[in-house]
C-alpha cells in the first residue's frame, strides 16, 4: 500500500460510523529505541495525522482517541508535563490544518483539570471547526468512562431536585443524552494498540455493543495500513445486538 493510495474497502463490506482508538504503546516504543519516553508520544502525533488520512478515505464519520485519561494524572510529574505541553503545540499547530480539511474538533472530559491557557486553547478550536461537515475528531482527554457516566447521573438528579424530572422517567437514552458523547454514532469499533486487551476505564457505556479488535502493534507504528487492516477485519463480522444470525441475514440488504 503506497502512503498516496486512497484506502477503499471490497464491494458489499461496510466500514463503522464511529472508531474510537485506546493508542497505546508510545514509552515502550521509545524504551525500545532507547529515547526518552516523550519521544514515544511525539512519534505518535505523526500516526494520529495518519490514521485521521484513513479515516477520511474510508468515510468515517467520527474518529475518537483516547489521549490522556483521568488516571494519567498519577504518571511522573514531568511526564505530564511534557504530555500538556505536546498537547498544547498540538492544538496550536494542527487546528488550522483541521479545519482547512473540514473536521471538526471536539475535546471530551473534565476539562476544568487542565490549565487556563490550555482550556482557552481548546475553546478557540472547538468554536472555529463547530461548523464542518467533515470527519468528527473527538479526543478523551482527562476523561474516564466512570466519571462519564457519574457526571451525566449528577445532572439528571440535580433535574429532579430542581422538579425537572421525576426518578422514574429516567432510561439509557436520558442517561446516554448527558454523556459527554451526546450527538455522536455508538462507537461501532473499539481499537487497542500496544499489546493489552482491556479497554481501561474508556467508553464503558458507549462500548455496550461494540466491536474490539486488539494489536501488538505500538501505537506510533499503526497507521493507515494497520487501520485498514482493523477496519477490514469489523466489516466481515455479524453484529446482531441480541438477535440471531437468522433474523439478520433476513434483513432486507443483508
Amino acid at each position: 500500500m503506497s502512503a498516496n493510495e486512497t484506502l477503499s474497502l471490497p464491494d458489499g463490506k461496510q466500514p463503522p460510523k464511529h472508531i474510537a482508538i485506546i493508542m497505546d504503546g508510545n514509552n515502550r516504543w521509545a524504551k525500545a529505541r532507547k529515547l526518552p519516553g516523550i519521544s514515544g508520544h511525539k512519534a505518535g502525533v505523526d500516526a494520529v495525522r495518519e490514521v485521521i488520512r484513513g479515516c477520511i478515505d474510508l468515510g468515517i464519520e467520527s474518529l475518537t482517541l483516547f489521549a490522556f485519561s483521568s488516571e494519567n494524572w498519577r504518571r511522573p510529574p514531568l511526564e505530564v508535563k511534557a504530555l500538556m505541553e505536546l498537547f498544547r503545540l498540538a492544538l496550536d499547530r494542527q487546528v488550522k490544518k483541521l479545519h482547512q480539511n473540514n473536521i471538526r474538533l471536539q475535546v471530551l472530559g473534565d476539562l476544568s483539570g487542565f490549565s487556563e491557557s490550555l482550556q482557552r486553547r481548546i475553546d478557540a478550536a472547538h468554536k472555529l471547526t463547530k461548523n464542518n461537515t467533515g470527519l468528527v475528531l473527538n479526543i478523551a482527554a482527562n476523561y474516564g468512562g466512570r466519571w462519564d457516566i457519574v457526571q451525566a447521573a449528577q445532572k439528571l438528579a440535580q433535574c429532579c431536585v430542581d422538579g425537572q424530572l421525576q426518578a422514574a422517567q429516567i432510561d439509557e437514552t436520558m442517561l446516554d443524552q448527558q454523556l459527554v458523547t451526546a450527538g455522536l454514532p455508538e462507537p461501532d469499533l473499539c481499537i487497542r494498540t500496544g499489546g493489552e486487551k482491556r479497554v481501561s476505564n474508556f467508553l464503558i457505556w458507549q462500548f455496550a455493543y461494540a466491536e474490539y479488535y486488539f494489536t501488538d502493534t505500538f501505537w506510533p507504528d499503526f497507521g493507515r495500513e494497520q487501520l485498514y487492516e482493523a477496519v477490514l477485519d469489523y466489516s466481515s463480522r455479524q453484529r446482531r445486538f441480541g438477535r440471531t444470525s437468522e433474523q439478520v441475514e433476513a434483513e432486507p440488504g443483508a
